[in-house]
């Protein structure tokens, strides 16, 4: 182990040169990493400790040191064409690139250092992937100096929580050492798309979850997230590197896991022959992801063949509670009927809460509406008016709004606001009250009649002269 006095005066030795040159006052920018530039001493020995460590080697530039390893290649196929059908994802054509970085935090500023990087490619059907390591925070110019080589400006960026963490905090590196950061095609974060699709039955949406739930793995031996900064801040200060190899392999599976679900996607929601198969919930979720860029023709067929499928047990949360859950219970909020805006609006279903039959079909009759079927969103309120519980008293009140605003229907209108204020009393008398609603109804109710009179009286002529 390095003395810690030698260390700290050799790192005080590079300040003091650094600080005596006349170009320190000028903006630094990374050397392009060349393997025939002059090589640079700087922690020339924690790069070779580290790379001895890990197995990987020291490519050294002008920019400093940075330790390359790369494994072998290893097969993963995934069908582009199948994946390029879901919605937001690329095209088939363009060059993906996995990313995933550790870090010295998890803030995004500039004491944050992403201190190893790895990065996952195709080549056909092999994955190759790649990590760089910095040695020391002087040889961080040469670690992004080497990932902007392996961006190219056509490739799509991979990431898990990417978009607003592991690019933001390498867009801030880049900056902070005088150069921009490399030109891409595009992103694609796998975060949100996991947590629409999948999330209703995992019990939370980390990528390690994601891969039991997903992919059928169980990672032993891995370290844990809150462990990776101090490891690396104590090989800093002369610790051994062997601490460090857990966080590479933990960094190799991220990389590998992102390729991994991307495959899961093509095969299992990719295919429109294998819907039938797929999770109710699922489809559910790809109903609204293909909803939301405008698609509602196949978002409705997502959601036809989910209200035919059974929809099985969600995972237990303790964090989240069905929706039926006893008014005791300390963890359901109190509902005092108190009016919130002007023009409240009954309250639709948890997005975050589990997919089930009666929450397919409203989402289904929602669509409908959009779409402009009006009337095979009526038959499926209609039908929803038959339901027990809550649902019954907001399918009333979707379904009034489509005979008085849509179908010119005001006494079906006024019939069917009437059903669901019945619905509503019944509720709160075994103590399950919905005010909100229930003041929707009682709203409307009277708007209809008074329309109604309109209607009823005899128009007056104004006399002839």
């Amino acid at each position: 182990m390095i003395d810690q006095q030698e260390l700290l005066a050799r790192r005080l030795a590079r300040y003091r040169t650094a600080i005596g040159s006349p170009a320190a006052t000028a903006p630094v920018r990374p050397a392009p990493f060349r393997l025939d530039a002059p090589p640079s001493d700087s922690g020339t020995s924690l790069a070779d400790r580290l790379a001895s460590a890990v197995g990987g080697d020291v490519r050294r530039s002008a920019a400093g040191s940075v330790v390359w390893y790369e494994t072998a290649p290893r097969p993963l196929p995934v069908d582009r064409e199948r994946l390029a059908a879901l919605p937001g994802q690329p095209t088939r054509d363009v060059p993906l690139l996995c990313l995933d970085t550790e870090t010295t935090g998890l803030a995004t500023a500039a004491g944050t250092v992403a201190f190893l990087v790895g990065v996952g490619w195709w080549v056909g059907d092999a994955f190759h992937q790649v990590q760089l390591l910095v040695p020391d925070h002087a040889d961080e110019p040469a670690m992004l100096a080497a990932l902007a080589e392996l961006i190219t400006p056509d490739c799509w960026l991979v990431t898990y929580n990417g978009r607003a963490f592991d690019w933001p905090l390498l867009v801030a590196r880049y900056r902070l050492h005088g150069s921009a950061a490399p030109v891409h095609g595009g992103h694609l974060d796998l975060l949100p798309v996991v947590r629409r699709l999948f999330r209703h039955r995992m019990t939370d949406a980390r990528l390690r979850t994601a891969e039991r739930y997903l992919l059928g793995l169980r990672r032993h031996g891995d370290v844990d997230g809150w462990e990776i900064p101090g490891r690396y801040l104590d090989f800093l200060r002369g610790a051994s590197a062997g601490p460090l190899v857990d966080v590479v392999r933990h960094n190799d599976q991220d990389v590998r896991s992102l390729g991994q679900l991307l495959g899961h996607l093509g095969r299992g929601l990719g295919d429109r022959t294998t819907w039938p198969a797929a999770h109710p919930g699922d489809l559910a979720g790809l109903a609204r992801a293909f909803s939301r860029q405008g698609d509602l023709a196949d978002a409705l067929d997502c959601l036809d063949i989910a209200s035919e499928l059974p929809v099985p047990p969600s995972p237990v949360d303790p964090l989240r509670m069905p929706p039926e859950s006893d008014w005791w219970s300390p963890r359901v909020r109190p509902d005092y009927g108190a009016r919130v805006t002007d023009r409240e609006r009954p309250p639709r279903p948890d997005p975050a809460g589990p997919w089930t039959t009666e929450r397919i079909a409203i989402e289904r009759a929602r669509l409908q509406r959009r779409a402009g079927d009006l009337a095979a969103a009526a038959r499926s309120w209609a039908s929803l008016m038959d339901q027990p519980g809550r649902t019954s008293i907001v399918a009333a009140i979707e379904l009034a709004k489509l005979h008085e605003h849509h179908l010119r229907d005001l006494p079906g209108a006024l019939r069917i606001a009437t059903t669901g204020l019945g619905n509503a009393d019944r509720r709160r008398r075994i103590g399950r009250p919905e005010p909100a609603l229930e003041r929707d109804l009682r709203r409307r109710s009277d708007r209809i009649r008074r329309r109604l009179a309109r209607t009823a009286q005899p128009s007056v002529s104004p006399p002839s002269r």
